[in-house]
C-alpha cells in the first residue's frame, strides 16, 4: 500500500490505530508508518494511535480523539463544564472519566488527561455528533458530580468560589432531578453534604 492508497483508505478516521490499519491491509508493516511520520504525513499521538498531519484540530476533533486513545472514557470533569460554558474556558488539557486507572498524555496535539471512576458510574454521557463524527461527553449534571467526585478537597464556600462557576449558566443548564438521581447513584453522604453545600452557595452567589 502506497500513502496515497493508505490515506484515502483512513480518510475517514479522525484518529486510527494499527489494528484500523490492518483492516484495510492486513499483511500492513508498521515500519512503514515510521517513514511517512519521518516526512511528516502522520502524527503519533499515543503508542498505536496516529492522526494526518493534515487533520484540523477544534476542541470537538480534540474530544472524540480523547474517547479513542484510552477507551472507555467520555469527556468530564473541568472540560465538559467549560464546554456547558459553566466554568471559564481556561481549562489545562482534554479531561475524561475511565473505568481504567489514572493516567495523563502529553502529545504533539495537546494534553489529555483520565481520571478513574467505579465501573457503577460510567453513565451520565450523551453522543454528540459533530461533521460526520461523534464524541462522548458527560451531560452537565454528570460533569460537576464527577469534578466533587474526584475533588474531595472542595468543601466550602472559599473551594466553591475558586471553580468561578457561572452561576446564571448554572441555573439553566442544570436538571435538578437529574442531579438528584445521579447524586443517589454515587451513595456517598460525603459528596452528597459537599454537593448540598455547593447548592446553597450557588444560590446565593
Amino acid at each position: 500500500m502506497q500513502y496515497l492508497e493508505f490515506q484515502n483508505a483512513l480518510k475517514g478516521f479522525t484518529v486510527f490505530s494499527l489494528a484500523d490499519i490492518r483492516q484495510a491491509e492486513p499483511g500492513f508493516h508498521r515500519r512503514r508508518l515510521n517513514d511517512w511520520q519521518a516526512k511528516g504525513y502522520i502524527k503519533k499521538v499515543v503508542k498505536g494511535h496516529y492522526v494526518f498531519s493534515s487533520l484540523e484540530l477544534d476542541e470537538q476533533v480534540l474530544f472524540e480523539i480523547a474517547n479513542r486513545i484510552y477507551p472507555p472514557s467520555y469527556v468530564s470533569f473541568e472540560m465538559a463544564l467549560s464546554f456547558y460554558g459553566l466554568i471559564p474556558e481556561s481549562v489545562f488539557g482534554i479531561t475524561s472519566a475511565s473505568t481504567r486507572k489514572t493516567s495523563r498524555f502529553s502529545t504533539t496535539i495537546g494534553e489529555f488527561l483520565y481520571r478513574t471512576i467505579q465501573p457503577r458510574l460510567y453513565f451520565g454521557f450523551v453522543i454528540t455528533r459533530h461533521a460526520g463524527r461523534s464524541f462522548r461527553i458527560a451531560e452537565p449534571e454528570k460533569a460537576f458530580l464527577d469534578l466533587f467526585y474526584a475533588r474531595s478537597q472542595l468543601r466550602e464556600a472559599a473551594d466553591f468560589a475558586g471553580l468561578r462557576v457561572n452561576d446564571e449558566a448554572f441555573g439553566k443548564l442544570m436538571d435538578r432531578d437529574k442531579l438528584t438521581r445521579y447524586l443517589a447513584a454515587f451513595d456517598r453522604k460525603s459528596l452528597r453534604r459537599r454537593v448540598d453545600a455547593f447548592l446553597e452557595y450557588i444560590t446565593h452567589a
